[in-house]
């Protein structure tokens, strides 16, 4: 979607930074690592944040960071000529996590019913999936669709400050349960929309 097509910009402007930190001694897997205890302590704030627009603020905060050291731990190992399949692996493995740790968090401090959330972590997890799966049938990554990880990050982010300074219900929802839902909505669709993708080529 939108804020992908945005990827190439974002590490350019990124890329003085995590040559900074690389040359520093800072390690690819470390920041990784760390990107991930950023999650769950997103996760933990967002759980225990009901009717609480300061933790869900410092949450949406910490998904920031998270969202920042994800994409700093390739570019330093791109720069510092490190990048591997293990590391590659290694940020798969965290970015799911994390996507689990923060909407989970979401659902289960009761943002929104659990039937969404749910569907919702259902969604993300098995369009993340998808768009390996592309690339393990040889035909590249594929981050097509119309809600992709760096969409819903900035989503959250957006959710969260909205919510702190109105949290208020629309139809029985905070700005964060809007959220979610169309996160729910959004990554079905994208799984689809892989598929589709996906089956198209193989033809």
């Amino acid at each position: 979607m939108t804020f992908n097509a945005l990827r190439p910009l974002a590490s350019k402007i990124l890329e003085p930074i995590a040559r900074s930190m690389a040359n520093a001694g800072v390690s690819p897997n470390a920041v990784s690592i760390l990107s991930l205890v950023f999650a769950a302590l997103s996760g933990i704030l967002y759980y225990f944040s009901a009717n609480s627009p300061a933790l869900v603020l410092a949450a949406g905060v910490l998904v920031a960071l998270n969202s920042f050291l994800d994409a700093m731990d390739g570019l330093m190992a791109r720069y510092l000529g490190i990048a591997s399949v293990k590391g590659d692996f290694l940020d798969h493995v965290i970015d799911r996590y994390s996507d689990s740790f923060i909407i989970c968090g979401i659902f289960f401090g009761a943002h929104v019913n659990w039937q969404i959330g749910t569907i919702a972590i259902v969604g993300v997890l098995l369009t993340s999936y998808l768009g390996t799966q592309a690339q393990a049938l040889n035909l590249g990554r594929y981050y097509g669709g119309i809600t992709g990880r760096a969409d819903r990050l900035v989503l959250i982010m957006l959710s969260s400050l909205l919510y702190f300074f109105y949290p208020f219900e629309v139809y029985g929802f905070t700005s964060i349960g809007w959220m979610i839902l169309f996160i729910a909505v959004g990554s079905h669709i994208t799984a689809f929309q892989r598929v589709a993708h996906i089956w198209k080529e193989l033809s």
